[in-house]
C-alpha cells in the first residue's frame, strides 16, 4: 500500500508544477500573450509535441521545476502578443499566476484534509479548538532495527503499536513518549505487546533489550532501542465544515512563517560559510555548513520525505505535498534570478526607474541566477545523499 501511495505523492508532486506553470500559461493566454511551451521539468528534452494551437508540449529531463515559455520574453520586445509588449500590470498577473495557484492548491488539500482526517506534524500547530476532534490517535512503526525484539517476533514497518506491557498488565499505546517510557520500565524483562499487521491484530511475547545494552550502543554507530523500533505518533483531527477552511487558511499562514524562519537560518549559516572560508576558520565555516544545510533539501530530500511519509498513510501524503505546494510558491515569489519573483522584481524596477534592461543583460542575469541555482541544487542534492542514503 505504501508503494502505491509514495506513486501517487510523485504523481501529485509532479501535478504541483503543471499547476504552477498552468497558471502562468492560462493567464498569458487570457491577456493576449502568445505561450510558444509548456515543459514539465528541465532540458534537455525527452518528448515534444506541437499542438494544434502552435504551441509546443513538452517533457524534460532534469525534475526540478517546469516551464512556460512565452512569445518575445525580453522586456525590450514589442511584437504583438509578445510578454515584453504586455503592460506591467499584465505582466506582473503573469508572472504571480503561478504562485497564486500554488497557494489555492496548498488551502484546498488542507481544507480536504481538515474535513476527512489532519495529520498534527507541527509544534503548536495551528488549531480551531472549538471546530475540531481528535478523529485517531496511535503509534505507528516507521522503522525496525535488524535483530532487534521487534523484528524477531515479525513487526514491521507500517504496523501499529497497540498494547504493551507485563502480562497481566497492559498499557493502550497512544504517543511515542508513552511507548518509550512503557519499555524503558521494563526493560530486560518479557513483554506481551499487541500490534496491528495488515489489518490483523496480533499478540505475541518478547524480551526487551536491557538498559545496560541500550546505553553501551548510544555511543557506537548502531543505537539500539528497547524495543527495536523507530515509532511515528499518529494523531489526526477532523473539522466541521466551516472549521476546515479557517483550520487551512491559519496553517497555511503559521507554514509560511516557519519556512521564513527557516529561510534566515539558511541565509544565517550561508553567511558563516563565507566568513569561515574569508577567515580560514574551518570550525565556523563547517559550523555554517551545518546550519545551512539542515534548514534546505533538493529533489533526493523530497523523495526521501515522500517515502517516508506513504508509510504514514495518505493524508501524510496530502499534508506534505501541501507543504511542498508553499514552499515552491514562497521560493518563487522571492527575488533570486531566473525564477518568478526575480524576473518580476527585475521587471518592476527597470519599468519604475524608466529604463528597460535590455535583452543582452537580462538574459545575462537570468543565466547568472540559474547556474547560481542549479550549484546550490546541486550541493543539497549532496548533502541530501550523504543525509539520507
Amino acid at each position: 500500500m505504501s508503494v502505491l501511495i509514495l506513486i501517487v505523492g510523485i504523481l501529485l508532486f509532479i501535478v504541483l508544477i503543471i499547476t504552477h506553470e498552468l497558471g502562468h500559461f492560462l493567464v498569458a493566454r487570457r491577456n493576449g500573450v502568445v505561450p510558444e511551451e509548456f515543459g514539465i521539468f528541465f532540458p534537455p528534452r525527452l518528448y515534444k509535441r506541437k499542438t494544434k494551437e502552435g504551441w509546443v508540449f513538452s517533457i524534460n529531463l532534469l525534475p526540478l521545476g517546469g516551464f512556460v515559455k512565452l512569445k518575445g520574453e525580453h522586456d525590450t520586445d514589442i511584437g504583438e502578443g509578445s510578454f515584453g509588449a504586455a503592460t506591467t500590470w499584465v505582466k506582473t498577473k503573469i508572472m504571480v499566476a503561478g504562485v497564486f495557484m500554488n497557494f489555492i492548491t496548498a488551502v484546498f488539500l488542507l481544507t480536504i484534509l481538515a474535513w476527512i482526517g489532519l495529520p498534527q506534524l507541527i509544534p503548536g500547530q495551528f488549531d480551531v479548538k472549538s471546530a475540531s476532534h481528535i478523529s485517531k490517535q496511535e503509534v505507528l512503526v516507521t522503522y525496525v532495527e535488524p535483530h532487534s525484539p521487534a523484528s524477531s517476533i515479525g513487526i514491521k514497518p507500517e504496523n501499529q503499536i497497540v498494547a504493551i506491557g507485563l502480562p497481566g498488565h497492559l498499557e493502550t499505546i497512544k504517543d511515542t513518549a508513552q511507548l518509550f517510557n512503557a519499555t524503558k520500565a521494563d526493560a530486560g524483562k518479557t513483554v506481551r505487546i499487541v500490534y496491528k499487521a495488515n489489518g490483523n491484530s496480533l499478540t505475541k511475547e518478547v524480551k526487551l533489550q536491557t538498559a545496560a545494552v541500550v546505553k553501551a550502543s548510544q555511543s557506537t554507530k548502531h543505537p539500539k532501542g528497547y524495543l527495536g523500533v523507530s515509532p511515528a505518533p499518529l494523531v489526526m483531527k477532523q473539522f466541521s465544515w466551516w472549521g476546515g477552511p479557517v483550520e487551512a487558511i491559519g496553517l497555511t499562514g503559521q507554514v509560511i512563517k516557519l519556512t521564513f524562519v527557516g529561510l534566515g537560518h539558511a541565509l544565517y549559516g550561508l553567511g558563516k560559510i563565507i566568513v569561515g572560508f574569508v577567515s580560514g576558520n574551518s570550525h565556523v565555516r563547517e559550523q555554517g555548513q551545518k546550519t545551512a544545510s539542515s534548514q534546505v533539501t533538493g529533489p533526493v530530500g523530497i523523495f526521501v520525505i515522500l517515502k517516508d511519509g506513504s508509510v504514514l498513510g495518505y493524508q501524510y501524503m496530502l499534508f506534505i505535498i501541501a507543504i511542498v505546494a508553499l514552499t515552491l510558491a514562497i521560493m518563487n515569489i522571492l527575488p533570486i534570478p531566473a525564477l518568478d519573483g526575480g524576473r518580476l522584481w527585475m521587471m518592476l524596477i527597470s519599468r519604475g526607474i524608466g529604463m528597460p534592461i535590455s535583452a543582452a543583460i537580462e538574459e545575462t542575469i537570468n543565466a547568472i541566477g540559474m547556474f547560481v541555482l542549479l550549484a546550490l541544487i546541486a550541493l543539497v542534492t549532496m548533502v541530501d545523499v550523504h543525509r539520507f542514503l
